[in-house]
């Protein structure tokens, strides 16, 4: 393929994904891949046979094309099938979002001779979940063995990945959890109707949580925060919005708690731009984050947050971040969430620094660039 023949076709980037369900990283590769430019840059997207994959038919509306692979836990299967696919596709990069687990997929691409292979972490690690900490500790020193390029979603999470001297010396491109800013705006059409729907009265405090339901985010501490919350103000409604491998046993505590009438479970949504309108505070008590893109549009939209030290600072509108100790009592939450609140709904933060468009621009660059030096090295 020639320079002329690039500006007439796109270049396609694979993108391996692990589990492509409702998560951050599944958010945040959708909202670049929508922001590019797709005459000239196209995602294919590999992702495991076990995902739920909500994003299939819209991946197929722009352009996109997807494959299926073993679990990386099936090293020898998932090895082949990605190296297979590799190779009959001619890609010349491979952007890998799986973290430490990048190591396979990596390899892979090294022995199918990608010459570009990006490793993106987007996360960090608590050593409160045991073996699977554990190994992503053992697996961090390798994921970068066969990387070409360092990306990271921001300082905290590149300085654990690839160390405080690589970041140092300008090795890791940070590349931000960006968001399409005007999507997320507060709409006060939307929270009525929103509220409505859910049976929601205005004068209600609605608490709301966006994520995964997994032992990072926390929800056991974030139920008894509420559980007490709920007895100063009874009227109160906690929205958990999201699905995952912990929703037994999130529902066992509501019920546990006495919260079944007040704890809503709307699983997965294609309108959390929406939701954020409806909520009154955003409670974020992770054990651990990379740079939250929840975060991230809860603040485009105006909303208030009151989050865990272990969040990354990076998100610069702190007038509307709460920031508390996970070790703090479930009342001094209790009251950061009541005043949080019950303050004026703030306009939407400035978040220029996360606007999507801007940030695809340099990804886009950035590939385009690649495959200029990789096509002069022929």
């Amino acid at each position: 393929m020639n320079k002329d023949k690039r500006m007439k076709e796109p270049i396609r980037i694979a993108h391996i994904m692990g589990n492509m369900n409702s998560g951050g990283v599944e958010a945040v590769v959708m909202n670049y891949y929508r922001a590019m430019d797709r005459t000239q840059v196209q995602f294919d997207f590999f992702v495991h046979k076990t995902s739920s994959f909500p994003q299939r038919e819209e991946i197929e509306r722009l352009g996109g094309r997807y494959y299926f692979l073993p679990q990386y836990t099936r090293v020898f299967s998932y090895h082949r099938t990605l190296k297979r696919l590799l190779q009959e596709n001619k890609y010349i990069a491979v952007h890998s979002h799986i973290n430490t687990m990048s190591f396979f997929s990596l390899f892979a691409a090294f022995r199918a001779g990608v010459p570009v292979r990006i490793c993106h972490n987007h996360s960090t690690a608590y050593w409160g979940e045991g073996v699977k900490t554990l190994l992503k500790y053992m697996l961090r020193p390798f994921a970068k063995l066969f990387a070409t390029d360092y990306f990271a979603c921001g300082e905290r999470a590149g300085r654990w990945m690839y160390g405080n001297r690589c970041f140092k010396q300008g090795k890791v491109h940070v590349l931000p959890n960006a968001v399409d800013i005007e999507r997320y705006r507060f709409r006060k059409d939307a929270r009525t109707a929103l509220r409505q729907t859910f049976s929601i009265a205005e004068e209600t405090l609605t608490i709301g949580h966006v994520g995964r339901y997994t032992y990072a985010k926390n929800h056991a501490f974030l139920l008894d925060i509420f559980a007490a919350l709920h007895q100063e103000k009874p009227d109160s409604v906690l929205l958990l919005v999201g699905e995952g491998e912990l929703e037994t046993q999130i529902r066992k505590r509501i019920h546990a708690l006495g919260l079944d009438d007040c704890v809503l479970l709307p699983g997965v949504r294609d309108d959390v731009n929406e939701l954020y309108s409806a909520m009154d505070v955003l409670c974020l008590p992770s054990y651990y984050e990379g740079m939250p893109v929840v975060l991230v549009e809860a603040q485009a939209s105006g909303l208030p947050c009151v989050v865990s030290d272990r969040v990354t600072d990076e998100i610069k509108s702190l007038h509307l971040i709460k920031r508390l100790s996970i070790s703090e009592t479930t009342a001094k939450w209790q009251q950061a969430l009541i005043s949080a609140g019950s303050a004026k709904r703030a306009g939407s933060a400035e978040q220029n620094e996360f606007d999507v468009s801007r940030h695809a621009k340099r990804l886009t660059h950035f590939y385009l660039e690649k495959w200029d030096r990789w096509n002069e090295r022929r």
